[in-house]
């Protein structure tokens, strides 16, 4: 199956120098209230081997309009909750990427 078209989303968090476990416990509670959501495909929570206290969560959805329905959906915020606090809004000149699959190989 060609993974063109399928998007892919980048939020960049922080953990907090006195509770560095809190994005690690945060992502599997996110992620279980996820589970089941329409056009989600997967996540996954990469740590920043340079910056300990550094997270990516990518997570990969069928096409761009999946996640755009799901983004402004009424089940969005309250499912995102435990995580939205440790947004990394300072490090990057974005806290977040939106990209779609063009090419694979």
């Amino acid at each position: 199956m060609s993974e063109t078209g399928r998007a892919r989303v980048l939020i960049f968090y922080r953990a907090p120098a006195d509770d560095p476990e809190v994005i690690q416990k945060s992502y599997h509670e996110t992620s279980q209230a996820l589970a089941g959501t329409p056009g989600l495909l997967r996540n996954e929570l990469l740590c920043d081997v340079t910056d300990g206290a550094g997270y990516v969560v990518l997570s990969e959805w069928e096409n761009l309009a999946a996640f755009q329905q799901w983004e402004t959906g009424p089940a969005h915020r309250g499912r995102t909750s435990p995580m939205r606090p440790y947004q990394d809004r300072e490090n990057h000149t974005k806290h977040y990427g939106i990209y779609e699959v063009v090419a694979t190989y």
